[in-house]
């Protein structure tokens, strides 16, 4: 049996669906013909995932911004490492 894929906007519609609370969980699963479980699933991700939406764009852009120092931190420090390691196996 095949795994079904469902879009983005799909998976939005049915968790709003959900969180609305106008129907049941058997309801939605037969309307949208989805496992109650995944729609549950979707719906908590989504109630989650809500206030990121309302994050302003400046602190989103700190974040990455420290995100990408912090990884270029880290390669400078394996890169030293690699070539530590390369001259410990050549002696």
């Amino acid at each position: 049996m095949e795994k079904r894929k469902f879009g983005k906007e799909f998976k939005a519609k049915v968790a709003l669906a959900a969180i609305k609370g106008d129907k049941t969980s058997a309801e939605l699963s037969s309307m949208y013909e989805v496992h109650g479980t995944v729609i549950n699933r979707w719906a908590k991700l989504a109630r989650e995932q809500m206030p990121l939406i309302f994050t302003e764009k400046e602190e989103k852009d700190q974040d990455k911004e420290k995100l990408i120092e912090e990884l270029y931190k880290r390669i400078g420090e394996l890169s030293i490492e690699n070539e530590w390691l390369k001259k410990k196996l050549n002696q």
